[in-house]
């Protein structure tokens, strides 16, 4: 666990440094002989936090292994201020009870139906799911059911403004900045987080696993940002409390791809990455090892992962700082392509991948209903073709997406009142409305098959994996291969069993539900 063992000094800044294997007091005596104050240590993932002028002369220990800024997760401003503007990601029967069920295609499409797997697995309270997101608004009438407020933590503090002056989170909601574990002032983990698990209630919307535990482990920024450390230390709490599954719908800011040795970077910058590799590899590696099932969205670029030639959106933390250089295959996007790591693309309502889903025969796991605007796709009730699921109230507010009165002012917002009460949910598509169509069934599969453990059920995460595979619909490439989105063209490789638009197969909760080991 984290120890603190120095005071920090007061001057340089603070970085992440990662030691070799058996080397925490080689790599200590080193970095203190270099001028480092060391402030903290994680002997779980195998880091010291050290407080230093410049990066290279620590990564020149040739017991350190990589070494990047522990960037601002949130500094305490002087007094709580109103809400600010949320950066956004843009007819069948109902289910008895569940009002706009109607809207879910995404759930028809996976057999999360009454017919189909609601009435034969719909998890757990038991099976512990955990969100690495934005936040869970555990107050939603539709997720409060489900949301386990005794495990949820935050791991971040709002930062109104970057290093440089320039407005990130903006204005604090709460004093001192740091947000309680079930809110959410983006929007995201929330939408996220009633995919999986919304409950069969009577109100709004059912998710793919409408009994399992939702545990919020917020790692992002409001503004949507994932930096290493409180990724870090969400996947090794998660892995700490016994949570099950996983869904990580981002990735680490602020490197899209991940070079160790770019010509075109800077010591400072290869170092940087160098060390975001070795950490997530090694929180990765923590969470698998205790049995937490890893799912990721692939990205939202419309890029094949295994060909990348250029990058123009890294670093993009401070704001303004990208810049475009040339990379390749041995640059890597994380957390999808880490070992142990499922990552999911998406499709639409027709079935075929989305234009912006990112592909590759390397990364792609399975791919699940992620929404597409421009997909001819089946007709669904306002001919909305995105994912449907909760929003927070105070996000809509805030963004002027519902008015004063209450009633939608976005075509993309949808209320459902109930009893006197009312709900609001969303319109959003992206690989990450589709990462936790297969978490949900995921959960699904612990639910059938785990055993007590701690939290409560616990099962191998690559019994999981080989179950979520072979319960997937096979897709085929589309023909002909090289397919096209408008004037882009895609090509898919590989064979129906496995392939780059779609990996193992569209997942399946109905097939979950009855598949066998």
């Amino acid at each position: 666990m984290p120890e603190v063992t120095s005071a920090p000094s007061a001057t340089g800044g603070d970085y992440l440094v990662f030691y070799a294997d058996g080397a925490r007091d080689a790599a200590a005596r080193a970095v203190t002989a270099a001028g480092g104050v060391i402030e903290s240590r994680d002997d779980r993932l195998g880091y010291l936090v050290v407080r230093a002028d410049a990066p290279e002369p620590l990564g020149a220990i040739s017991s350190v292994v990589g070494v990047t800024p522990d960037l601002p997760i949130g500094s305490v401003a002087d007094a709580p201020l109103p809400a600010r503007l949320p950066r956004m990601s843009g007819g069948a029967k109902a289910v008895a009870g569940e009002p706009l069920s109607d809207r879910q295609w995404d759930m028809r499409m996976i057999g999360a139906t009454p017919t189909g797997s609601y009435a034969k697995a719909r998890g757990s309270h038991q099976v512990l799911v955990g969100v690495i997101d934005t936040g869970i608004d555990g107050k939603h009438p539709d997720i409060a059911p489900n949301f386990n407020r005794q495990l949820s933590r935050n791991f971040v503090t709002d930062q109104p403004y970057d290093v440089n002056g320039k407005k990130f989170d903006g204005t604090c909601e709460v004093a001192g900045c740091k947000d309680p574990a079930d809110a959410d002032d983006d929007g995201h983990g929330t939408h996220v987080a009633s995919t999986i698990g919304s409950p069969i209630n009577g109100i709004g919307i059912a998710g793919v696993a409408p009994d399992v535990s939702l545990v919020n482990l917020r790692a992002g920024t409001d503004s949507g940002y994932f930096f290493l450390k409180p990724t870090m230390d969400a996947l090794a709490y998660a892995a700490d409390v016994g949570v099950d599954v996983v869904n990580m719908s981002f990735y680490v800011d602020p490197w899209t791809f991940n070079c160790t040795a770019n010509p075109q970077d800077s010591r400072a910058d290869q170092l940087a990455q160098r060390g975001i590799l070795v950490g997530m590899r090694r929180a990765a590696a923590y969470a698998h090892q205790r049995g937490v099932t890893m799912i990721t969205a692939i990205g939202n670029s419309g890029s094949d992962l295994g060909k990348p030639v250029k990058d123009t959106a890294s670093p993009d933390y401070p704001l303004g700082a990208e810049k475009e250089r040339t990379v390749d295959n041995t640059c890597l996007n994380v957390p999808t392509e880490l070992p142990g790591v499922i990552a999911v693309s998406s499709v639409g309502p027709s079935g075929q991948k989305a234009a912006y889903s990112d592909y590759g025969i390397e990364q792609t796991d399975i791919a699940a209903p992620g929404g597409d605007v421009f997909d001819s796709g089946t007709s669904v009730i306002g001919e909305r073709r995105e994912i449907l699921a909760a929003a927070p109230e105070a996000v809509l507010r805030a963004g002027h997406q519902i008015d004063a009165a209450g009633n939608p002012a976005d075509a993309s917002v949808v209320r459902d009142c109930q009893g006197g009460s009312c709900s609001y949910y969303q319109y959003l598509e992206g690989t990450s409305m589709a990462a936790p169509h297969v978490t949900g069934i995921a959960a699904i599969i612990i639910s059938r098959f785990g055993v007590p453990g701690k939290g409560g059920l616990s099962m191998d995460p690559g019994q999981v994996e080989k179950l979520l595979y072979a319960s997937a619909t096979p897709t085929s490439c589309p023909t002909p291969r090289a397919y096209k989105y408008g004037t882009a063209t895609q090509t898919c490789e590989g064979t129906g069993e496995k392939n780059g638009f779609f990996g193992h197969g569209i997942a399946n909760a109905a097939r979950a539900a009855t598949v066998t080991p």
